[in-house]
C-alpha cells in the first residue's frame, strides 16, 4: 500500500537538502573546476532553500508552491 503524498513533508526534504549543500565538503579540484563546484553549490542552496521555505497545498491532484520573493518590509 502506498502512502499518500505529502506536500509539506517535501518542503522538509528539500530544507534539509539546503542545509547539506551548507554542510559538505569540497573535493580536492583545483582552478576553475573548483570555481565551477562553487558555483554549482551556490545554485543547489539557493533552489533548494527557496523551495524549503515554499508554502504547499495540494488541491484535487494540483501541488502548488507558493515563495515570496518579495523583500521583507523595513
Amino acid at each position: 500500500m502506498s502512502q499518500a503524498f505529502d506536500p509539506n513533508e517535501m518542503v522538509l526534504r528539500f530544507r534539509e537538502r539546503a542545509e547539506a549543500v551548507k554542510r559538505r565538503g569540497f573535493p580536492p579540484v583545483e582552478g576553475p573546476e573548483r570555481q565551477l563546484f562553487i558555483e554549482s553549490a551556490k545554485l543547489d542552496f539557493q533552489d533548494y532553500a527557496m523551495l524549503g521555505d515554499a508554502t504547499a497545498t495540494l488541491v484535487d491532484g494540483i501541488l502548488r508552491l507558493e515563495v515570496d520573493l518579495r523583500p521583507p518590509p523595513t
